[in-house]
């Protein structure tokens, strides 16, 4: 067989392509849904799976330290978290380190940084004393 008659002649997943080119989305996700769909018992399943390992990983990073505890001290829900988001997200913007560093200095100094000393986690490495 020469490559022009494997060409003219296309395998099964090469029509299987070519009839789904430019194929009505709507369409092509609905006839896909039904394959895609899991049944009560599956659901639970995977349900339940999904939550221990949630579970899991949130108790395994509460205590490592670093970085974690970092983002667990400072939340999005405490005005010195809000500080440091802010913060970070203008840092990405300024294009010179004095604007830089005068931002730092003027942001930081509208937080209560001493009512988060010696709250993290005691397995935490770090020593803010």
């Amino acid at each position: 067989m020469s490559l022009v008659d494997e060409i003219a002649q296309p395998d099964p997943p090469r029509r299987a392509i070519e009839a789904a080119y430019r194929q009505d989305e709507t369409a092509a996700i609905e006839a896909l849904l039904p394959a895609a769909t899991f049944g009560a018992e599956a659901q639970g399943r995977i349900a339940e799976k999904a939550g221990r390992l949630v579970a899991h990983v949130r108790q395994e990073r509460l205590g490592s330290g670093g970085l974690d505890a970092f983002l667990h001290e400072y939340q999005l829900s405490t005005r010195e978290g809000v500080i440091l988001m802010c913060l970070a997200e203008a840092l990405l913007r300024i294009p010179d380190a004095e604007t830089a560093n005068r931002l730092i200095r003027d942001k930081l100094a509208e937080a209560d940084w001493q009512g988060h000393l010696h709250k993290v986690h005691p397995r935490d490495s770090l020593n803010l004393s």
